[in-house]
């Protein structure tokens, strides 16, 4: 594992060092082009501002696009946006050396989801640390993430997390 996990009641908290400076980072979260190259997703527009947004998941199963409301947007500290019933809270803060300490704050809405949203959000943060350094990664979504080992992190979250029956 890679960063801290941990569950706040409903919120899971998902902290990772990144190599690269929050701007870039930054733009990363809220680009549509940059997006759909490590997320589960792409928006309608760059999500740096508040407002009504349209995400589109890019896993190979169609889904109807998901209308969320971009809540708080401080370029390059804060990121803020709804998805459906859950809340995504993403905090940059610049590290020595020129990094960032991201913190993911997923909250959702059934304590199930915990391990799920983990080992997603986990896979889909190794893409965007990938991309930032150069390289070209494919969104990991779908069935795709299962063979990327979703589902073995799934199970070493929900023990962490104490979710696991």
């Amino acid at each position: 594992m890679t960063g801290d996990v941990h569950a706040d009641g409903l919120t899971l908290v998902f902290v990772r060092e990144l190599r690269h400076s929050p701007e870039r980072v930054w733009a990363a979260l809220v680009r549509p082009e940059l997006l759909a190259r490590w997320a589960p997703y792409t928006a309608d527009r760059d999500l740096g501002a508040a407002g009504p947004a349209t995400l589109t998941m890019v896993d190979d199963e169609p889904s109807p696009p998901l209308t969320v409301t971009v809540v708080t947007a401080r370029a390059p500290s804060l990121l803020e946006h709804t998805w459906g019933d859950n809340v995504l809270r993403w905090e940059l803060e610049p590290t020595p050396g020129g990094g960032t300490r991201l913190t993911l704050r997923d909250t959702v809405t059934e304590p199930g989801q915990l391990p799920m949203n983990a080992a997603g959000w986990h896979l889909c943060l190794d893409a965007a640390d990938a991309l930032l350094a150069g390289a070209d990664p494919e969104p990991v979504a779908g069935a795709e993430a299962l063979r990327h080992g979703w589902q073995e992190l799934h199970d070493r979250y929900a023990e962490i997390l104490g979710t696991a029956h």
